[in-house]
């Protein structure tokens, strides 16, 4: 073989080096947003009127709205705790919201767990969590000790809006009060573990804290992991004077006040997206959006939302306590302006995170239950990415199963129903009946999952105090 001059090798030196950087090309920021408690019809982009949300309809015209987007619980906590580790939160006993105190070791995220956080980490990225935590009051649940670098917000399932207001809450059944629960909502803002003064509006203020750290981590030669969690338009309802007056033509004054909080999250999105833009950080972000669960229109916590054309509501298995918006967006990645009409859910948020950073979960840990969606999203796959999705409420009293148009669900004390999601969204015409076969064959398939998952580590119910669990065994089959 003949050695190639000097002045040649130093040719080909950048060619290797220009194709290298075409096959490795930088991973990704990640960027998980969730909203608290918004309603499935709230927001542009899913069809809604009153209330404008520009920023949020523009990031989906960037990347892709998923039409059957879920969540894997239709409460807070419990939903969050799928988001973040990626498996359905039943198998580690995680099935009610955590008890408001710092003191109750075992109302948390199971420190047997592994975060999305935790694995982005160790992969080399920068991780922050910035607004409602609510998997754990603790101190051994602290963000800081759940694979986070950086913390910015509250500790709770709730906090005000308005630095200095006197939240009320419900104490018992269509009691008011201002006990316990306006304790958690008056809690201290934290920088990492530090107490920080309320200032401004608090939605406004998580935005501010989002954008700024996107414009520092920009300088880093670290890719970086955000997760911003907001807690509205979840309860208390309160938002800015100058919002309040944009929907001055509502006349409803909690759907106004509402629609407010709504567009606040909005321009908190805005806001954000405009750093990653001045920064030149775009096109390399891989962004998610989300609700923790469906709007609460009728039930405690009501918020004035609208989850139409889906029945039900937060609380429910029914499609308007689990069936979520739901965005992916990744400019140098995933095309832009497209609907994905396989159903997909929040577990599915982990495992595509690591898929596109590169990273891996170590072999001895828990398997995911979520499905690398970046195959599905770009095309190359154009099979469902999964076969089934279930769901089980308040150990074993409620459940409900996917499977392409069908879905099966049993609530409480009430017959099992079936219903053809292509044909009727709404879920008005149980077809269990109808179609035998098809119900035995998902009841049949939700209790083969449901052998899989445990009982409930810890219960609080909506007073306070534990859930009577006499009868789980009873009531944990389909």
């Amino acid at each position: 073989m003949i050695p190639l001059p000097a002045r040649y090798c130093a040719l080909l030196v950048p060619i290797f080096v220009s194709l290298f950087a075409a096959e490795s090309p930088p991973r990704p920021n990640i960027l998980l947003i969730v909203a608290d408690d918004l309603g499935y019809h709230d927001v542009g982009f899913q069809g809604g009127r009153d209330i404008p949300t520009p920023h949020l309809d523009r990031l989906a015209a960037s990347g892709i709205r998923c039409t059957d987007g879920y969540v894997s619980y239709p409460v807070c906590s419990p939903s969050r705790a799928g988001i973040l580790t990626g498996r359905y939160q039943q198998r580690f006993g995680y099935e009610f919201n955590p008890k408001w105190d710092a003191t109750a070791a075992t109302h948390g995220l199971p420190l047997s767990e592994t975060t999305v956080a935790d694995s982005l980490r160790s992969a080399g990225y920068t991780t922050g969590a910035i607004g409602k935590w609510h998997l754990g009051a603790h101190p051994q649940f602290h963000p800081n000790r759940r694979g986070f670098d950086e913390f910015f917000g509250f500790l709770g399932g709730g906090h005000r809006y308005l630095p200095g207001s006197i939240v009320e809450v419900e104490v018992g059944a269509g009691k008011k009060g201002t006990t316990s629960g306006d304790a958690e909502q008056a809690s201290p803002l934290l920088r990492n573990t530090t107490a920080v003064p309320e200032v401004g509006e608090l939605t406004t203020r998580l935005g501010e804290e989002a954008a700024a750290a996107v414009t520092r981590h920009a300088r880093n030669a670290k890719p970086w992991f955000l997760y911003l969690a907001f807690n509205a338009p979840h309860t208390p309802l309160q938002a800015r004077e100058d919002m309040l007056k944009k929907f001055s033509a509502i006349a409803d004054a909690r759907r106004r006040t509402y629609a407010a909080m709504v567009a606040t999250v909005d321009e908190a999105v805005g806001r954000i997206v405009t750093a990653l833009e001045a920064t030149g950080q775009r096109e390399r972000t891989l962004i998610f959006f989300i609700s923790d669960n469906g709007g609460p229109m009728t039930k405690r916590n009501a918020n004035a939302s609208v989850n139409s054309p889906l029945h039900g509501q937060k609380g429910d298995v029914f499609e308007g306590g689990i069936r979520v918006p739901f965005l992916v967006s990744w400019p140098a990645r995933i095309p832009a302006g497209r609907t994905y009409t396989q159903p997909v859910i929040s577990l599915d948020i982990l495992p595509t995170a690591l898929a596109a950073a590169g990273a891996t979960r170590a072999a001895a840990l828990a398997p995911l239950d979520g499905t690398d969606l970046l195959p599905f999203l770009t095309g190359k796959n154009d099979s469902a990415p999964h076969a089934r999705l279930f769901w089980r409420m308040d150990g074993g009293e409620a459940f409900a199963v996917r499977e392409g148009q069908w879905k099966w669900l049993r609530t409480y004390q009430n017959a099992p129903q079936l219903f053809d999601l292509a044909a009727d969204l709404g879920e008005s015409r149980d077809l269990a009946t109808a179609r035998p076969e098809i119900a035995a064959r998902l009841a049949a398939a939700s209790a083969e999952w449901n052998r899989g998952l445990i009982a409930p580590a810890f219960g609080n119910n909506p007073f306070g105090g534990l859930i009577n669990r006499t009868g789980l065994e009873k009531n944990s089959a389909p």
